[in-house]
């Protein structure tokens, strides 16, 4: 899936979350959490039950280091974009933006996303990468969380 066909996807939701680093040291700690989030045991039960064509449910279409990393995948009730997005905000921070894009077609996938979306426990689990990536900037560093 490239650019245009992630944008093609219907918009779903963006959560953000201002850290107290400066982007390089972001994106590392990015690449950390997206890493151990989609290869954790229990993530694979999920991932066979749901069909998913990538054995961690997503893979990197896209990569600007320190700036955006864009996961993509699909499976039988939905095919799906998580986009991370860097921006850099002052001295030493960074907003991280994790956009989502889904399609969710027919009656199954309407099933599938009022059960993932409408039961909130994808914004639950968006929102917890952000805290875990807030969490590994430099020891000491504060952060603010927005969720949208």
């Amino acid at each position: 899936m490239d650019r245009a066909e992630i944008l093609a996807l219907p918009f779903v939701d963006e959560h953000t979350v201002l850290v107290a680093a400066e982007p390089d040291a972001v994106w590392r700690g990015l690449r950390e959490v997206v890493d151990r989030s989609f290869t954790r045991e229990r993530w694979a039960v999920v991932v066979r039950l749901l069909g998913c064509a990538d054995r961690s449910g997503f893979r990197v279409a896209g990569v600007d280091p320190g700036r955006e990393l864009a996961l993509v995948g699909r499976h039988r009730f939905s095919s799906y974009a998580l986009v991370f997005r860097l921006d850099a905000v002052g001295a030493e921070r960074t907003r991280v933006r994790a956009v989502t894009r889904a399609r969710f077609p027919g009656p199954a996938g309407a099933v599938y996303r009022q059960l993932v979306i409408g039961s909130g426990g994808h914004a639950l689990a968006v929102r917890r990468m952000l805290s875990a990536v807030r969490r590994s900037a430099p020891e000491g560093a504060r952060a603010s969380r927005r969720g949208a």
